[in-house]
């Protein structure tokens, strides 16, 4: 066993692993990376790329089909499903190299491909190497969860690690689960020539705010795909190109492939984590505000593995969390209310902060709620893609969430993260110019819309500007 002595060692070579990796090392510390799977995690090569790239494809086929508005011919796409499966390889391998080992290597940093192990407090076992670090970080992510209905052992599905190498187009995909993940892959197929069927046993993008999601959720009804809420799977059967759902109703659905995506599960295995000490849940690490284990102080989680929001983005922010703990030895905490979502359907779903269910419960009386339609937006109306709102919930004057269904929400929702990042005022968003025409001009709109009642409706107000008119020179 050859022994490894370093400052950090980092477990896990995804988004947050890979970002203080870089951090670490550029700035001068010692650091070793452990990663038995490959280098960008799931993110690049089973999550965030491949989803993107698959529902860029699926964009171009459906806008041959919906030119009739514009006064162009609609056309039937001829789809080459395993073409749009090149595709998505192709930008794999264009990023993959910003996520290589050659790059960290390059870098400083020493890549270790194996599966780590704690085997005692400050040792971790990797392959061939026993490494001792003065930090460590579990960045592992998560992978796709598969809930024990019955079948499941005995029926070929897929999960979003392997449903972008299916190369085959499937007649009928039937997807359980109606969260993001899920509702991404139901249009994308749909619009590339396959019939879909979404099971959800709750509400179909049940985290989000309800009057947004159903924007969402009508648009991919309306594009065909078949969403059944509120069901329960009994069970499951079948053989490759041909699986059947039984839902706990009675009815059974027939089907061609099978996709689950019903969430994640936290990627801990191997770690032995008991050997190091460290307390933990099927959740993740059990961290304190600063993602520093409760029981191993040695030890530190980003992302997934921290227990929280499981996004891409989150881990990003977690790595600078870290660095500037572990190589400054400032006191830094994460914190949740600034950190933006978006599910990339068309229309797009994206939610910062409270939404106004949550803010209904925790400032009552004192939440203001702002909305504004897509309808009024000019230039949605060029496009022809007016369906869709914003709304803002404001308590004294600051924004504390915003919930955006629209064509480039997830670009729309930056403006509002920023502003609910740094405690901005409305007045501040109000002010703002934004050029005419864009997308972007609702969020100003809906910022002006929130003086409207003491402008325009006030009595106080009218009678200012009928002295001041009838005194000014």
């Amino acid at each position: 066993m050859t022994p490894v002595k370093t400052d950090i060692c980092i477990i896990g070579a995804g988004s947050g692993g890979l970002s203080i990796a870089a951090g670490a090392v550029q700035m001068g510390a010692k650091v070793v990376l452990v990663e038995a799977g490959e280098m960008g995690g799931d993110c690049l090569n089973a999550g965030c790329v491949p989803s993107k790239a698959l529902l860029a494809a699926a964009k171009h086929a459906h806008a041959m089909t919906t030119g009739a508005p514009f006064g162009i011919t609609p056309a039937a796409p001829q789809v080459d499903f395993a073409a749009v499966k090149d595709h998505v390889a192709r930008v794999i391998a264009t990023i993959a190299p910003v996520d290589s080992q050659e790059r960290f290597e390059g870098l400083g940093v020493q890549v270790i491909r194996a599966w780590g192990s704690f085997t005692s407090p400050t040792t971790l076992l990797a392959g061939d190497r026993a490494v001792t670090a003065r930090r460590f970080v579990v960045a592992t992510g998560s992978r796709p969860f598969v809930p024990p209905i019955p079948g499941v052992d005995a029926t070929p599905y897929y999960t979003n690690e392997t449903i972008f190498d299916l190369r085959v187009k499937p007649d009928h995909l039937i997807i359980i689960g109606g969260g993001p993940i899920g509702m991404e892959m139901a249009q994308a197929h749909r619009r590339l020539g396959c019939r879909v069927t979404v099971v959800e046993g709750a509400r179909a993008l049940g985290k989000d705010d309800p009057d947004c999601a159903a924007v969402i959720l009508a648009a991919l009804r309306a594009e065909g795909v078949e969403i059944l809420e509120g069901t329960a799977v009994a069970k499951i059967a079948g053989s490759e190109g041909a699986v059947s759902v039984d839902l706990a109703d009675g009815r059974v659905i027939a089907g061609s492939h099978l996709l689950m995506a019903v969430g994640r599960a936290v990627t801990l295995d191997h770690l032995n984590l008991d050997a190091a000490g460290v307390a933990y849940t099927r959740k993740g690490i059990t961290v304190g505000a600063n993602l520093r284990s409760t029981t191993n102080k040695r030890v530190y989680a980003a992302g997934d593995a921290a227990g929280g929001l499981q996004f891409t983005h989150v881990a990003g922010y977690h790595a600078g969390i870290l660095i500037r703990q572990m190589l400054f030895g400032l006191p830094a905490r994460a914190h949740v209310h600034h950190i933006p979502w978006a599910t990339y359907t068309d229309p797009e779903l994206a939610q910062v902060g409270m939404t106004e269910g949550e803010a209904r419960k925790a400032h009552g009386a004192a939440l203001t709620v702002i909305r504004q339609d897509f309808h009024h937006n000019d230039r949605a109306q060029t496009e022809g893609r007016a369906q869709g709102l914003l709304k803002v919930m404001v308590v004294k004057g600051c924004p504390v969430g915003c919930s955006i269904a629209g064509p480039q929400a997830g670009e729309l929702i930056g403006l509002w993260a920023l502003a609910i990042a740094n405690r901005m005022k409305m007045g501040q968003i109000a002010g703002m110019v934004a050029p005419y025409p864009t997308l972007g001009e609702i969020s100003k709109r809906a910022a002006g819309a929130y003086f409207t009642p003491s402008l325009f409706d006030s009595p106080r107000v009218k009678r200012i500007v009928g002295l001041v008119q009838r005194w000014l020179p």
